[in-house]
């Protein structure tokens, strides 16, 4: 899928949120923490005008990821955009050197696409998150 990647502005908050719920709302063994609006406010006011973030899409975003240097903090996609390349295009659309990101070890479809994609486990966590979740470290090298 061959999508233009551009820098996120603060319209597209909503849409980036929007994402991010939707998968929330559709991962059976993810807790609800914050609401759709604190979702909405938190990447408004928080991650789009700190991080660097990317968005996938023309005139709908399909997909985005956020990252603090090389800390990867979000990647998510729409479930259509999913299989696509996408996601590969977002983080190399971030990448300075190495990357690191936490997932959630009950993500297995995230981890297999990190691995594809040559990250390897370096620490993990019995859930010292807001989630109470247990969840891993990678890292991918230059």
């Amino acid at each position: 899928m061959t999508l233009p990647i551009r820098r996120a502005t603060a319209a597209d908050a909503p849409a980036c949120a929007a994402i991010l719920n939707d998968w929330i709302d559709a991962t059976p063994w993810m807790p609800r923490i914050h609401s759709h609006g604190d979702v909405i406010r938190h990447y408004r006011d928080r991650v789009l005008p700190k991080a660097t973030v990317m968005v996938a899409g023309t005139d709908a975003v399909c997909g985005f990821v956020a990252a603090d240097g090389p800390l990867v903090t979000a990647l998510y996609l729409a479930p259509d955009a999913r299989g696509r390349g996408l996601g590969a295009g977002l983080l190399d659309a971030v990448r300075d050197g190495s990357q690191r990101l936490w997932t959630f070890v009950a993500n297995a479809p995230a981890r297999r696409f990190y691995y594809r994609l040559g990250f390897a486990e370096i620490a993990r966590s019995d859930g010292a998150n807001e989630e109470g979740l247990p969840d891993i470290l990678l890292e991918r090298g230059p």
